[in-house]
This record gives C-alpha cells, structure tokens and sequence, in this order.
C-alpha cells in the first residue's frame, strides 16, 4: 500500500497539488489521467521520493520494494544488458556483486566463508538463482534477442534501452511499480506482452499513459488530476469518462433545477414582500433562497485539438504500386520483395516489431530513399503529406511557427495560416515562437497542421501518436477516421489501428510481410498471426539451441 496523505505541491506560489488524500492498495492496477502539465510525472516522483511535498506525506506499509522506470536512457551504459535488469532489486544485485568480490580473492579467509555462508543463504531466499532466467524471460517478452542480453547497455539503439529499463522496473516482483508512460517506443507486439505481464500482476501498479486501449486493458482504478486534485474512480478508462460525463450532466440538470427554483422564489419575494399577508411566507422564502447553492462546476483543464484532413483534390481508382522492393541496411535485409497495390478506400496500417522497415518503407515511398530492387508507382491524381517519425531537420532553423508554415501554405495569407495554428492549439502569441526550441508534443502539433494545410489525399504517418497527450491522440484518431482519402500508417497506439484501418500489412523479422484486409483484433486473432508465431519462436528456440 502506498498513500498520499494531505499532500501539497508548490512550484513558486502556484500549487500543482493542494491537500490531496489518495490510497493505492494491493492487487489494483490505478491509471493516472490528466492533461498535459497537470502535474502526472510529477505526483509519480512524489511518489517514488523523488520530490519533496510541501505539505503532507506519502505512507509506503513497512517493508515493501517500490520499483520505478527510470527514464534516464544513458544511466546504465557502462553496465550489461542482464546486470541492468537485475538492478531492479538493488539488495540482490549487491548480493551477486559481494559475493563475486569474495570467491575472487587468493587469500579467502574464515571471515570470508562466513560471510559468503550468510549471502548465499540470502541469495537463495531472493531466488537469486534464478535471477538470470526471470531476466531473460522479462527482455525476451519485450522482444530484446537473447544474443543481446550480456551485451552493453551503451551498444544498443533508443528503443531496445527503453525496453531493458522496463524490464529492470518489472524485475523482481516489486510491491508497489510506478510507470510513467511505459508504451512509450514500444511496438504493438510488446504492448501486448506488457499488458499481459501487468493483468496478472498481484502487486500495486501506478501507471501514466497517453494509450486509452492499454489503460482500459489493465487499470481496476482511474486517477483524475485536475486544477491540484485527483479524484479516484472505480474502473478503467472509458468508465471513467462515461463517469465523469454523466456526473457533469447530473450536476449541470441539477444546477438547472436550483436556478429554476430560485427564480420562483425571487418572483414571490419580490411580488408579496410589501404584503402584509404575505410577509411570512415572503421571510420564509427569504430563507430557502439562502439555503441554496448552485453547484461549482469547473471547466476540465483538458483541451483538444480540432484535427481535420480535407482532401483537395479526390483521388482516383489508381493510387499506389509497389512491386517487389528490397533494401538492406548493414548488409541485412530490412526489406524483401516487397509488393501491394493500395486501393482508392485503403486505410492500411503497417505492424511488426522492426520499426527500421516500416520507416524505410515510407522513406522510399516519399522519395526519400532509393530502394536496392524494385519500383514503386504514384497514381496521377495522388499527392501526398507525410509525418515522418524523425523530424529533426524540419524544425532546425530560426522560423517562427507561423513563417515555418507559411512555408507549406498553399495560401500566403497570416490569418489563414493561424487559423490552422489555431485549431492545434496555438493561440496569440505562440505563433511567434521558434520552432527549434518547441516540446516534442509541439512539433507534431506543428506537423499535422502542415498536413492539414497541404491538401493532400494520401497520408502518411510514421508514428505519430509519439509526444502528444491523450486529448490530441483522441483528436487525431477521430480526424484519421473521417478522412476522405487513403492512409499508411504505423502507429504504437492499439485504439488508433483497431479504429481507423481497414487493411494490416505486417513487416516480418526477415523483410517479408503478410497483407490481409481485415481490422487489426480480427489479424492478432488470425490463424496467419497463430502460423507467424509458430514460426518465429520456433526459429528463435533453434538459435539458442
């Protein structure tokens, strides 16, 4: 159990948290909602001690482990992959590590035995022998091959580093695991895996996400923060919406009846008060009408983008060919005769844990880059906008948001261009900040409006769901339904791809894909998915026989 009592937050004289009383008991799952800067990173640190309250405590029950994702990426880069994930619990680790520095020495004493008697026995009680096992089966879950698992920490890219310190967060079976966006750079496969792996948790988990598919999969609670309080409801994401509307609507009919009722009373009072037959019923109603109060209902802190894709121009019965692309990246193929024809209706999203593919796949697409065989063919009244997954080089200049899309307008009109600003949130006088040092949720905000204002009938999205908040997500998701035209896209985020395509093309580990037209829960539930599976973890048990 882990609680917050009373506990105040300050930041100069603003209080992100005032007086909030919360409880986390064992064998729940609590997701953590809120809008962007209302502070849900920042009761997670509280939380782990990483921050001092202002006023209040937070109470952990005697003897329990808390185990949180760090999400410093270099931290561990002097250490392997297998000694970072046993860090999780750092008491067994130091165990391993004293007892290594004791059967190293020449000279071992009849203290040294002792000692080494009294960790090995600790070492035991901690299952420490199977310490190594439980690792593996926590990295091999989440899809980091076990020829990396005794490799550097430093050798390996963002994504699989995002992964490993998950696994150190889930080793060991924490009592209380706090996870601030843990699907974060993870493809779909491993989310899956991590919402098994947190369903069959009996522990307490404490957990942020901008994923509502993932937070409806395991969370028994919601936590809402908004203006400084968090408020607890029974169940997971969609209750707590469903629940939160219709406490607004009770409130505001109520608020309806009371004001109804007030003004009754205002007319009788005002109509007989200068009765005398009348006057006691006047002073009575005098006093009812002090007696009633109309409900403070706040406006939520959330606020969503209006993401709105109109085509231009409508597209044709001829959109896209691609026949039989290959490309390798260091001499491994990435890529492997690759071919489909996209339909005037498509809305294909494109899966798999090998992120390096789907990129280069839409890299080639956008002329980007050249694929090694192969060739791909637009239709004549195509044109397309693309959302890359890296767009470093777009916002490396001195624009300001409104030059910088200015620059893609087909209209050279300022109050054009910040009407669309506008709709993603940019009002007065962010228009003339500079790009280069917006957030990561304001350049992609940045990029859909580019992708709004640019009329085009194809899209393209390499995961674009990275660094936005769940209102925009949610903004997204419903702009991506309601387009008129076709989509390609890869997206991390399960609501996203179940609801909006119509067509999965998986990339496979050696380069080659499946193309089904189906919905992404009628293709995990496939016997195509069963037989790749198959394949796949029996090639896998090979390579490590």
């Amino acid at each position: 159990m882990i609680q917050a009592c009373n506990v105040t937050y300050r930041v100069g004289k603003k209080a992100l948290f005032e007086d909030v009383n919360i409880k986390f008991t064992e064998g729940n799952c609590y997701g953590l909602i809120g809008a962007n800067g209302a502070g849900k990173s920042t009761f997670l640190k509280i939380l782990a001690g990483d921050l001092e309250t202002t006023n209040g405590d937070i109470v952990i029950s005697p003897g329990q482990r808390l185990s949180v994702l760090e999400q410093d990426h270099f931290k561990y880069d002097a250490y392997p992959v297998m000694d970072t994930v046993i860090m999780g619990n750092q008491r067994l680790y130091d165990i391993m590590k004293e007892k290594e520095a004791i059967y190293a020495k020449e000279d071992f004493s009849d203290e040294d035995g002792v000692r080494a008697a009294e960790l090995e026995a600790e070492f035991a009680e901690m299952d420490g022998w199977d310490a190594e096992s439980n690792a593996a089966m926590l990295l091999n879950g989440l899809g980091i091959e076990t020829d990396l698992h005794y490799a550097m920490m430093s050798d390996l890219d963002g994504n699989q580093k995002v992964k490993v310190l998950l696994a150190k967060a889930l080793f060991g079976n924490p009592d209380i695991l706090l996870l601030d966006e843990p699907t974060n750079h993870l493809d779909l496969d491993a989310i899956g895996w991590l919402e098994e792996f947190l369903i069959d948790f009996e522990n307490t988990v404490i957990v942020v996400s901008h994923d509502r598919y993932f937070l409806n999969k395991v969370c028994t609670y919601t936590a809402d923060i908004d203006y400084g309080k968090i408020e607890l409801f029974a169940g997971n994401y969609d209750f707590w919406f469903e629940s939160s509307q219709l406490i607004i609507k009770q409130r505001k009919e109520a608020n309806k009846k009371k004001e109804e009722q007030i003004k009754e009373l205002q007319e009788f009072i005002s109509r007989f008060s200068a009765n005398a037959s009348k006057s006691k019923q006047a002073t009575s109603r005098k006093r009812a009408l002090e007696k009633i109060q109309l409900d403070d209902i706040r406006p939520s802190s959330r606020k969503y983008p209006y993401i709105d894709f109109r085509p231009d121009r409508e597209i044709g019965n001829e959109v896209l060919t691609v026949e039989n692309i290959s490309k390798k990246v260091n001499g491994v193929d990435v890529l492997k005769d690759i071919s489909f024809i996209v339909g005037h209706d498509d809305k294909i999203a494109f899966v798999g844990g090998n992120e390096q593919a789907k990129t280069m796949l839409f890299k080639i697409l956008m002329g980007e880059e050249e694929p090694d065989s192969g060739t791909y063919k637009w239709g004549v009244t195509t044109s397309q906008a693309y959302f890359p997954k890296d767009s470093t080089q777009e916002f490396d200049n001195d624009y300001t948001i409104t030059e910088w899309l200015m620059g893609y307008s087909p209209v050279k009109d300022i109050t054009y261009v910040r009407g669309f600003l506008g709709r993603m949130l940019f009002a007065g006088e962010d228009g003339v900040k500079k790009v280069k040092v917006l957030s990561g949720g304001e350049k992609v905000r940045c990029l859909l409006s580019k992708m709004m204002i640019s009329g085009a009938n194809c899209l393209i999205f390499d995961e674009p769901t990275n660094h936005l908040d769940m209102e925009a997500i949610s903004s997204l998701n419903q702009g991506m339904i309601k387009f008129k035209g076709v989509e390609l896209f890869s997206c991390h985020d399960h609501q996203v791809v179940e609801t909006t395509a119509n067509r999965i093309i998986e990339i496979l580990p050696d380069g080659s894909m499946i193309d089904k037209i189906t919905t992404y829960d009628e293709y995990l539930a496939s016997d195509e998915m069963a037989r790749k599976r198959t394949i796949y973890t029996s090639a896998a048990e090979d390579d490590e026989d």
